[in-house]
């Protein structure tokens, strides 16, 4: 098949665009390398992949040096008009959108940038879509549509009619988005929510890693909430295994009870959350360094708890994550010791 990873220099996407290209599908990778976080991250993360530094920035289609069913350009996905013609050219069979402005904190600081990339990017991926048809359309939503919901395990079923930062509202948005685009014109999408993900070549602004460096370099860390925080941490090869197997099966078919629509949403995550604090003491056990905690109070946007119930995918798809935390962390800690110039 031929298929377009969207924000594939960044942390889910450069796993999945190269489980697909280990698989034999034609490739094609899209990410703007924004400086949200340090993009030597980024640069490294495509070099794995057969990119130097000087062909992200040509701004051309270039080939991979070291798959030769890889190919890559550095554009911004709210370029509509580079997006239909690249969509015409290429003729993809399925379209994986993982590029979006991540972070909750962030929200507050840039909420325009979310607007541009989560709402005006994705648009433009539908208005392709719609354009130049797809087999299936798979697009990154988010555990944070859930809220404060109390109710756990999180079910897709659950009300997501209140979100607590601009960024899970705009993965709100995309999922209403998805909906009419697939109801109005027969695009077959399938929306996945992730649960905090974590392993090698992860975001340096999320938990497991600033309290990786934290723990390695023997400073303090914040804990929010005070320790109260429970996350539903999801190894990147149990996601990944997930992403393949939505892209390898059969897309949703049209639901007359839901206006024609052939839109599904599933939760992704490791059914098996933890204690922030439980977290951190196997980190500690893991590296064998103490770490400093400085407990302060909730900050705006964060949620208390994320808890997916997978059955849904489970059943769809055979989804089974099956990489315990201890297991996930241990080769985080193991791939951070070997990379010490990109921290």
């Amino acid at each position: 098949m031929r298929i377009l990873v969207t924000g594939s220099a960044g942390f889910i996407g450069f796993y999945t665009a190269m489980k697909f290209v280990a698989s034999g599908h034609e490739v094609v990778g899209i990410d703007n390398l924004n400086r949200y976080y340090d993009v030597r991250l980024k640069y490294a993360r495509a070099a794995e992949c057969g990119f130097t530094v000087e062909q992200l920035e040509s701004g051309e289609m270039v080939q991979s040096a070291k798959y030769p069913n890889f190919r890559f350009i550095k554009r911004d996905i709210s370029e509509s008009l580079f997006l239909e013609g690249l969509f015409r050219d290429e003729k993809f069979d399925i379209v994986c959108n993982l590029a979006a402005q991540a972070g909750v904190r962030y929200s507050l600081e840039a909420p325009f940038s979310y607007i541009q990339s989560n709402i005006v990017g994705f648009l433009s991926i539908l208005e392709a879509c719609r354009k130049y048809p797809v087999k299936h359309l798979i697009y990154a939503s988010s555990s944070s549509v859930y809220g404060m919901n109390r109710e756990v395990p999180f079910r897709e079923t659950d009300s997501t009619d209140e979100p607590v930062s601009l960024y899970a509202a705009t993965k709100k948005a995309d999922e209403v988005m998805a909906h009419s685009y697939s109801s109005l014109y027969g695009i077959p999408v399938t929306g996945l929510r992730f649960f905090t993900v974590y392993g090698p070549w992860g975001r340096p602004d999320m938990a497991p890693m600033l309290f990786m460096k934290a723990a390695v370099e023997g400073r303090p860390v914040k804990v929010f909430n005070n320790g109260e925080l429970y996350r539903d941490f999801t190894y990147i090869d149990d996601i990944v295994e997930g992403i393949s197997a939505v892209a390898e099966g059969s897309a949703p078919v049209p639901d007359s009870e839901r206006g024609g629509a052939a839109h599904s949403i599933f939760n992704i995550g490791n059914s098996q959350p933890v204690a922030l604090l439980d977290f951190i003491n196997t980190l500690e056990s893991v590296t064998g360094k103490e770490i400093t905690k400085e407990f302060t109070e909730m900050q705006p946007g964060d949620v208390y708890q994320t808890y997916a119930n997978t059955t849904a995918l489970k059943e769809r798809f055979g989804y089974s994550p099956s990489t315990p935390l201890k297991t996930g962390i241990t080769k985080l800690y193991e791939w951070y010791s070997s990379h010490p110039s990109l921290f």
